[in-house]
C-alpha cells in the first residue's frame, strides 16, 4: 500500500494544534495570577506574533537557500518579494542574544519599532500601545527583566524544554498559527470575565453569526466593533473561496492592534481595520459618505450609557432618523448605525444584544 505523503499520518514530525495551544499557553505561566490578564495577553500575543515572524522568515530563506543553490542575492532578491520584511536585529533571534540586557524592555520595544517601520502599509501603529519597558505593567526593573527572560525561554526553550517551533514546513496546516492565536484570546478572554467580551466573541456565537449572514463570494463584510476581529473572520470563512473584502473598526487601541495581528496572521492583508469610535466617529466612509456593506457582523457594548447621545443629536450622516437611541442604551445606536451601511434591498446583519 502506498502512502500519500501529504496527508497527516504520514507526516508525524508536524507540530499539531493542540501542542501549539499548550505550549502557547504555558507560555502564560510567566505572568498568570501575578498580573491581570487584560494587562498580560498583550505581551504574550505580541510575542506570539513576533515568534512567528522569526519561524517564517527562518522557513522561506531555508526554501530559498535550497533552491537557488546559496546564492544569496537571488535568495536575498526572493525575500525582498515576501509579505513582510524583518530588518537585521529585529527577530527573536536577537531578543534571545539580548536575554540578559539591563534594558530588556527597551530592547523589545526597539524590536518591534523597527519592524513597524519596515512594514508600514501592513503594520504601522500596530505596536504603539504595547510597551515592554512599563514599569506599571510589568513591574521594577528587576521584575520586569525576569519576566520578559521567561517569556524569552518559553517560547526560545531552555532547561531541556524545546522551543515553540512554528515554521510553516512543521505546521502543516495553513491556519495553525491563525488557530492558535484565537485560542489564546478565547482564553484571555475567559479569564477576564465580563470584561473579555469587549475582545472577543465565543466561537459557537461567532458561528452562528456568520452562517445567518451567509457570506458569499464578493461580498463586502463589516464588523463596525470588530475587537480581536475573530467574528469577522470567522464570517470570512464562510465564504468559501478568497474572493471577499473585509472591514472593521474598533476604538480599543491595543485590541485593534490584535485585529491587525490576527488578520496577517490569517493571510488577510488586505482587510481594512480602522481604530476609532464607530458611533461618535465612523472610520469607514466612501467620498464622506458611509460605506455599504452585504454583510455585517457584530457583538457590540452591551448597553453602553455613554455612547455619544449628545453628537448623536447632529449626526452628519443620518443614522438615527428612525429615533434617537436612549442614553443608557447604546445597543440601539449600533443597530442604527448598521442598518445605515447595510446595502439597500440586500444587505443582510447579525447582530448579539442584550436582553431588555
Amino acid at each position: 500500500m502506498t502512502t500519500d505523503p501529504s496527508t497527516p499520518e504520514s507526516r508525524p514530525e508536524e507540530t499539531t494544534q493542540s501542542e501549539i495551544n499548550d505550549l502557547v499557553w504555558r507560555a502564560c505561566d510567566t505572568f498568570r495570577g501575578t498580573i491581570d490578564p487584560g494587562q498580560y495577553k498583550d505581551y504574550i500575543l505580541v510575542a506570539l506574533f513576533l515568534k512567528y515572524l522569526t519561524d517564517l522568515r527562518d522557513d522561506k530563506r531555508e526554501q530559498y537557500s535550497a533552491k537557488y543553490n546559496g546564492d544569496e542575492r537571488r535568495i536575498e532578491r526572493a525575500m525582498s518579494r515576501e509579505r513582510f520584511v524583518l530588518p537585521p536585529d529585529s527577530d527573536f533571534h536577537y531578543l534571545k542574544s539580548k536575554r540578559d540586557a539591563k534594558n530588556l524592555g527597551e530592547e523589545f520595544n526597539m524590536v518591534l519599532e523597527r519592524i513597524e517601520d519596515a512594514n508600514k502599509q501592513k503594520l504601522d501603529g500596530v505596536f504603539r500601545n504595547i510597551d515592554f519597558n512599563s514599569e506599571a505593567n510589568l513591574g521594577e526593573k528587576p521584575d520586569r527583566n525576569a519576566r520578559l527572560q521567561h517569556l524569552i525561554d518559553d517560547f526560545c526553550g531552555k532547561d531541556g524544554k524545546p522551543p515553540l517551533d512554528l515554521r510553516p514546513s512543521r505546521l502543516g496546516v495553513r491556519d495553525v498559527i491563525g488557530d492558535a492565536y484565537e485560542f489564546l484570546i478565547g482564553k484571555f478572554a475567559a479569564d477576564s470575565g465580563k470584561k473579555g467580551g469587549e475582545f472577543y466573541t465565543p466561537g459557537e456565537v461567532a458561528q452562528v453569526l456568520a452562517k445567518l449572514v451567509q457570506p458569499k463570494s464578493g461580498d463586502r463584510i463589516c464588523d463596525p466593533c470588530c475587537g480581536s476581529a475573530s467574528l469577522l473572520i470567522r464570517a470570512a470563512r464562510e465564504v468559501g473561496s478568497e474572493d471577499f473584502a473585509l472591514f472593521g473598526q474598533e476604538a480599543n487601541g491595543s485590541t485593534w492592534a490584535l485585529a491587525r495581528m490576527n488578520m496577517f496572521l490569517h493571510g488577510i492583508d488586505g482587510a481594512r481595520i480602522e481604530r476609532g469610535d464607530t458611533i461618535r466617529n465612523p472610520r469607514l466612509l466612501e467620498n464622506d459618505a458611509l460605506m455599504r456593506f452585504d454583510a455585517v457582523v457584530a457583538n457590540p457594548p452591551f448597553s453602553l450609557d455613554k455612547w455619544g447621545q449628545d453628537e448623536a443629536k447632529n449626526d452628519p450622516h443620518g443614522r438615527f432618523t428612525r429615533g434617537l437611541p436612549p442614553k443608557s442604551k447604546g445597543d440601539y445606536a449600533f443597530l442604527s448605525h448598521m442598518v445605515e451601511t447595510l446595502v439597500h434591498g440586500e444587505g443582510r446583519a447579525a447582530v448579539v444584544v442584550e436582553k431588555v
